[in-house]
């Protein structure tokens, strides 16, 4: 994916500590006031209303960011956007569900997934290559295509 400028670590850094700021503002203190926890089971029973808001409702608006703006808010704010790496076009849903869960193995080593960023010629995590995604910087629509 020549053609197309990776975003850099710390920019990609940035958008996810903007993304993590704006999900604890926006669903976990809410949840908090409102219903006194976050907690997923209490008592031994799974509160779904916690689990919906909590891991559901965080995943469905990340894909629809991605499929809609091609980045989330984080990723928007800092001029970078998820793409097909071969394409340059909007990743399909297939592709950014495992990019959702291919967070997961770039986490679980130590963050090594995330910190190949640095290294990777194409500025490319664990989890971008398992999802055949990349995160650029903003290219014009009329490029992509």
């Amino acid at each position: 994916m020549t053609e197309f400028e990776p975003a850099g670590f710390m920019r990609r850094f940035l958008a996810v500590l903007v993304d993590t700021v704006m999900f604890f503002l926006f669903i976990t203190v809410p949840v908090t006031l409102t219903m006194g926890s976050v907690l997923i089971a209490s008592s031994g029973e799974v509160n779904w209303l916690n689990v919906t808001l909590g891991y559901i409702l965080p995943f469905v608006l990340t894909i629809w960011f991605w499929q809609k703006y091609l980045g989330t808010p984080g990723k928007m704010l800092l001029g970078i956007q998820v793409v097909d790496f071969n394409t340059g076009a909007k990743p399909s849903v297939t592709k950014s569900v495992v990019r959702y869960f291919a967070y997961i193995i770039s986490i679980v080593p130590l963050f090594l997934g995330f910190i190949w960023i640095i290294f990777d010629k194409n500025k490319r995590g664990f989890h971008d290559y398992l999802s055949g995604t990349a995160v650029i910087r903003n290219m014009p629509e009329y490029v992509r295509k």
